[in-house]
């Protein structure tokens, strides 16, 4: 039963007081256009093809690193090209120097404090100064383990173990959390192995071409349904698709 102490007086306030807030939400969030719509064909933010010479965040030391790094979460074998090989470092590079590296669009006052896994990054850190300054003290703490060796210099299975500590947030880092660098760098190495080749990442569309990726075709449908089979085509990324123009 409904408590007693809501009375058709209450309810008739309350109601009024949403239909209020409600309208004054959709005066405030309205616009009214006359003439034509605020829009216009081929106006879509097509991305601009990165060059993939020189760095536009990255030290060359920096650089090295992230390179042995992708190359090691991403191996060179029978299925493709190693992460350096395939350009991850460079998407990674020109992902920090634009909007990503720098949080833009996320809240990023306080309070910060360590969040659920479910409720995402909660840090005044942003990404491109948790890069640089990760990588700074991951080099350090192999000069001090490994004799004045960077993280770049050293045999593949010792990069290994120290992944493998970064993973498990073993690995003491100036009070930085390597669990965290793991995190991020994970995420972008993936996404720079199966990006469109047009942000940098996925160079001869390796990553498409060793899971069976048609790419940007127009589509197949008549695949969809036909599992187990090789698809014939190879894959078309955007640049590369006979309708790409680049919108400036």
């Amino acid at each position: 039963m409904l408590d007693k102490r809501f009375t058709r007086r209450v309810f008739l306030v309350s109601s009024t007081s949403c239909a209020a807030l409600l309208g004054s939400l959709t005066r405030a969030s309205a616009d009214t256009y006359h003439g034509a719509l605020p829009w216009s064909p081929d106006q879509d933010h097509a991305p601009v093809p990165v060059s993939e010479s020189g760095w536009t965040y990255f030290t060359p030391a920096e650089a090295a690193t992230i390179e042995a790094l992708v190359d090691r979460l991403i191996p060179a074998d029978d299925l493709s090209p190693g992460g350096k090989e395939v350009g991850i470092a460079v998407y990674i590079d020109r992902q920090l120097s634009g909007a990503f590296g720098q949080d833009k669009g996320l809240y990023m006052a306080p309070p910060f404090a360590e969040g659920l896994p479910g409720q995402g990054s909660q840090s005044p850190i942003t990404p491109a100064q948790r890069y640089r300054k990760t990588i700074d003290a991951l080099n350090e703490y192999c000069a001090d383990a490994y004799f004045g060796k960077s993280f770049a210099q050293l045999a593949a299975t010792e990069q290994d173990k120290i992944i493998v500590k970064m993973e498990s947030g073993m690995l003491r880092l100036k009070g930085l959390s390597s669990k965290a660098f793991f995190q991020i760098l994970w995420q972008n190495t993936k996404e720079g192995f199966f990006a469109d080749p047009v942000y940098g990442g996925n160079r001869g569309m390796a990553g498409w071409k060793m899971i069976g990726f048609p790419g940007a075709r127009y589509d197949y449908l008549d695949w969809v349904d036909r599992h187990n089979e090789h698809y014939p085509k190879p894959p078309i990324g955007i640049e590369s698709h006979p309708d790409w123009s680049a919108h400036s």
